[in-house]
């Protein structure tokens, strides 16, 4: 079985990309042919296709790019066509971004009028949902993989895509890499490079895109949690983070909140924490979140995000709505070290069904059941 996955650039901190990187190697062990297709990446040449036209600006770089990649596709006999792209010319996509129409629904309401309209009609959005529409009523598209059952319901219902096309699949994660033992290794000298104290709570944020992953939420509700010797660390890199260090300022908790920009390896990050916080607005099923519970740290999210669906409440963590600042406040503040450690045990035992074999077992069985009989 040969199958092309497409995705237009590599990023080493991205979602979408360490979904695929660890789909190449989960099902190259299930004997499956893997191509990628995509205008930039590292890694295996001989397993990329560049797709890489001539452009300028980001709306003529995807559809210069989703145009490239259909002239590629037309010429070559792939078994499937899989795309983590908004591209009409595939016969499995995977909304790994979610739903691009309910990210600027759920947007809304943290902007102004003048921004909702110049939201409404900046011609990048409009292209986007046009390409979302075109998409879902492609007659080639055969199966829509959503990595959480809140984008399912969005896909259905933004589009009316039929139930039997909607597959949930959740992400898969390095169940070795990603493990409690991480705090033996790291806690004492991260805590000791940030200079934290050993025994005081750490609350982590991993992800950029400061604005829908609710940081400056966080920040605020950090502010008022009222666990003074605490500290919040964030991961991630963002244009916002001045704006971000500024809010931290104003609240009087910038020496307990730092900024750590991005990571190649988490890890040691995770080890130093005691718990994670996530306040999205909107996030389809981060991987960082997911990485954390597999550390053995207890979640805070919200029900805008994919994760929300692994959280049982009080149990692995909370979770609170995204604008709901004193709620989660308040979380953040029943997360002390005792009660985190067990909280992120059973959190830990929940990541555990979610491995990489699992993940690359339902992506197979997916495409034999599409496969020609």
């Amino acid at each position: 079985m040969h199958v092309a996955l497409v995705r237009q650039r590599y990023s080493a901190h991205g979602g979408a990309e360490r979904f695929i990187e660890r789909a190449l190697g989960a099902l190259s062990e299930q004997g499956v042919a893997v191509t990628v297709l995509a205008r930039e990446w590292t890694g295996d040449p001989g397993r990329v296709i560049r797709c890489d036209p001539f452009h300028i600006g980001r709306l003529w770089r995807d559809w210069s790019f989703a145009r490239a990649v259909c002239r590629e596709i037309a010429r070559r006999p792939f078994d499937f066509v899989q795309s983590h792209e908004r591209i009409a010319c595939c016969d499995i996509y995977r909304a790994g971004d979610g739903v691009h129409a309910q990210w600027l629904h759920n947007r809304r309401a943290i902007l102004g009028p003048l921004a909702r309209v110049s939201v409404r009609l900046n011609p990048y959005h409009r292209y986007v949902l046009a390409a979302e529409q075109r998409l879902f009523a492609s007659p080639r598209l055969r199966a829509v993989i959503c990595n959480s059952r809140m984008v399912r319901d969005e896909v259905r219902a933004h589009f009316g895509t039929p139930e039997a096309k909607l597959h949930v699949i959740y992400n898969g994660i390095d169940l070795e890499a990603f493990h409690p033992r991480l705090r033996e290794a790291h806690r004492s000298t991260m805590r000791q490079k940030l200079g934290i104290p050993q025994h005081v709570p750490v609350h982590l944020h991993v992800g950029a895109g400061f604005e829908r992953k609710g940081v400056f939420r966080l920040i605020e509700a950090f502010a008022r949690s009222g666990q003074h010797d605490a500290h919040l660390v964030i991961v991630g890199r963002d244009k916002a983070q001045a704006r971000a260090e500024r809010l931290a300022s104003s609240r009087g908790i910038a020496s307990r909140v730092h900024f750590a920009g991005a990571q190649e390896n988490v890890g040691p990050w995770y080890g130093a924490a005691d718990a994670f916080a996530l306040a999205s607005l909107y996030d389809p099923f981060p991987n960082a979140a997911l990485e954390a519970m597999a550390c053995g740290l207890p979640v805070i999210t919200t029900p805008q995000c994919g994760t929300a669906e692994l959280i049982d409440e009080g149990v692995n963590g909370y979770v609170v709505d995204a604008l709901a600042v004193d709620e989660l406040a308040d979380r953040l503040a029943r997360l002390e070290v005792p009660a985190a450690r067990e909280m992120g045990r059973l959190a830990r035992e929940r990541a555990e069904e979610f491995s990489l074999r699992a993940m690359a077992e339902r992506l197979l069985a997916l495409y034999r059941s599409l496969a020609p009989t």
